[in-house]
């Protein structure tokens, strides 16, 4: 009996004798059944198969836990600066063969939107004359990408030729572990010394280490069929088997216990993840259980796996219904990007606004999520495509701006040279009336490109300002007279300044309007000065305070002095808009006054309430201000 066993074991081990399925079961601990006709066990049988090829991917996968603690973002949505980014947070501080998913979908995304700027950048290129065949374009954040990735490569290179060299390693301490397995049941010794001997084993084989995704469902297989030969071995000492079956079956009843509550585990993934450890633990780590109890425990661990596995399968068919809800909001953005192409503007700054809507619709595209597979990449295309056109007309209309710019730029350059021709010219009338008439065609021109708008029009400016300041300068007979009053003016304020009041009210205010009568003696000063007459005023006002002099009556002695300066201008436009701006002035308090004494019809309350008074003050002042205005109407028509 024992050699026709020790036969069996050489043909299963070759794989020659049983076919896949029963292997397969005999992996759950079962035996295998006749047929599988209900669709449910056709699921679950796919399940399971799932989850087999998911434990032989872990077993060489040293990274799998860490992978699945790194979060996955939305590469989709990133920018590229956040993306090079995410990529050298990645490569420097986690696990090289814990990232591979990860970098693989950024740098999918990476390529995807610096393919577009490329293109972009080419059509730009072309569209401003350049030749396809001298273009060239790249970027510091390019190079920086591509230094990260080349780090990340070489890191990953390294790890798998060492993991490599430990997985064939690994797979020869397996082979060495069978093939001592396979020599206890001839071991002529104490059969409780053979027990501690297996146990012993089985301690090493899980501790043995990863091996080769393509040798691990056969030497998994392998192991199992001798741990069987070896349970059939110990079938001659029942108590070491009864023992042995019966911490296994506590061990399998933990991982049901474990398995059930994952039903209730919300994350999805994290439980078929979970599931996935379970399955290998009960394969790898947990020994048969007695045929009395094998059926119960595997269909019970076998019933909470199939509910794990619809949930993931409800849950991803939720995820395509998630994917195409995403493809409809694509396409509804496409067609807006295609509607806004489709309606070129013929100004600058409604491009400027059609370009900030594009932005907001491809930033809203990338964040709209993932679509389906199958469709992926064609709304990617009409996404580019539509971007693309809308681009392609925006670069025609500033290709034609700037030729035209350019156009603009020539003329008005022609203008610049005019009028630095004329700017020194003596024949006044006529090169007034040419200077006037380019002034006028400046403004018609339109704009110049930006970088030599500054330039032309300082240019052009300092020409026309130095003819006319000449102009003036003749037109002025009486320049160097108004200099003269000026400085005698700039002096006289200095002396004014340092005037003592005597505390005599008569005498001081004598004695200010003779400042003031001495001040109009000097006369005009040029134009440009004027303001010279505002800081005398604020002298006035100093000395005026300390005198305590009514204000109506210091606004007028100041008047005089103004109403002197109108009538030596022998201007009639001067004293006209003086009148104007006084009866503006008029007309601005006598609306103050009547807007607060109709509030003060509104406020409910007696004269001494504080608001009332405040508004009875305001109105007083604005009538004292009222008084002054007209009395200096009445003295301006005097003149």
């Amino acid at each position: 009996m024992l050699e026709n066993k020790q036969d069996n074991l050489h043909e299963h081990a070759d794989g020659k004798e049983q076919d896949q399925e029963q292997e397969v079961k005999s992996e759950q601990g079962q035996p295998a059944p006749e047929e599988a006709t209900e669709k449910a066990e056709e699921d679950h049988e796919e399940a399971l198969n799932e989850i087999d090829e998911t434990n032989a991917e872990d077993a060489e996968d040293e990274g799998h836990q860490d992978r699945h603690a790194i979060p996955m973002l939305d590469y989709h949505s990133m920018e590229t600066e956040a993306l090079v980014e995410e990529l050298e947070k990645l490569v420097n501080k986690e696990k090289i063969q814990a990232i591979r998913n990860h970098v693989d979908g950024i740098k999918s995304e990476f390529d995807l939107k610096f393919q577009e700027l490329l293109e972009q950048k080419k059509e730009d290129f072309l569209s401003e004359g350049g030749n396809e065949i001298d273009f060239h374009y790249t970027s510091p954040l390019k190079r920086k990408f591509n230094d990260i990735y080349s780090e990340y490569k070489a890191k990953r290179n390294e790890y798998y030729k060492n993991l490599e060299r430990r997985l064939h390693e690994n797979l020869q301490k397996r082979q060495d572990i069978i093939e001592e397995l396979k020599g206890l049941i001839n071991v002529e010794e104490n059969i409780n010394e053979t027990y501690k001997h297996f146990k012993e084993i089985q301690d090493r084989w899980r501790n043995a280490g990863p091996i080769p995704r393509a040798s691990y469902n056969d030497i998994w297989r392998t192991y199992h069929h001798h741990v069987e030969i070896f349970y059939d071995f110990l079938d001659l000492n029942r108590d070491l088997r009864d023992l042995d079956f019966k911490h296994n079956l506590e061990e399998k009843e933990k991982l049901i216990v474990r398995a059930e509550a994952l039903a209730e585990e919300q994350d999805i993934n994290k439980a078929f993840r979970e599931l996935q450890i379970l399955h290998k633990i009960w394969k790898e780590d947990i020994g048969p259980v007695d045929r009395e109890h094998r059926d119960d425990v595997w269909n019970r661990f076998s019933a909470a796996t199939k509910i794990i596995h619809k949930k993931r399968q409800d849950f991803f068919k939720n995820q395509e219904e998630v994917y195409e809800a995403n493809l409809k909001v694509k396409q509804e953005i496409i067609a807006k990007i295609e509607a806004i192409a489709n309606k070129p503007v013929n100004s600058h700054n409604l491009w400027q606004k059609q370009i900030k809507e594009i932005e907001a619709l491809r930033e809203q595209f990338f964040k709209a999520g993932k679509v389906p597979y199958k469709v992926n990449e064609d709304t990617w295309a009409a996404f580019k495509e539509a971007v693309r056109k809308f681009n392609r007309n925006k670069n025609t209309y500033y290709k034609k701006l700037k030729k035209e710019q350019h156009k603009n730029l020539e003329k008005k350059l022609e203008l610049v040279a005019l009028a630095e021709s004329l700017k020194d010219s003596e024949d006044w009338d006529e090169t007034t009336a040419v200077l006037k008439k380019i002034q006028s065609d400046w403004k018609n021109i339109g704009h110049v490109p930006r970088k030599h708008s500054d330039k032309v029009w300082a240019d052009f400016k300092a020409a026309c300002n130095h003819y006319f300041d000449r102009l003036h300068a003749r037109k002025n007979k009486d320049f160097e007279v108004e200099m003269e009053a000026f400085n005698k003016k700039k002096a006289f304020m200095e002396e004014i300044k340092a005037f003592e009041l005597s505390g005599e009210q008569e005498k001081d205010l004598e004695q200010v309007k003779n400042f003031i009568e001495s001040w109009k003696s000097f006369g005009r000063v040029p134009y440009n000065k004027k303001s010279i007459e505002s800081k005398f005023n604020k002298i006035l006002d100093a000395l005026f305070r300390k005198m305590k002099i009514d204000k109506k009556q210091a606004e007028m002695i100041k008047y005089d002095n103004k109403l002197q300066t109108l009538a030596d201008a022998d201007n009639d436009n001067l004293i006209r808009n003086e009148k104007i701006f006084i009866r503006k002035k008029i007309d601005e308090v006598n609306g103050e006054i009547r807007q607060l004494e109709n509030n003060l019809q509104f406020i409910n309350a007696d004269d001494n309430n504080p608001i009332v008074q405040e508004v009875k003050r305001n109105i007083q002042a604005y009538k004292d201000d009222l008084a002054i205005w007209k009395a200096k109407l009445k003295e301006l028509r005097t003149i």
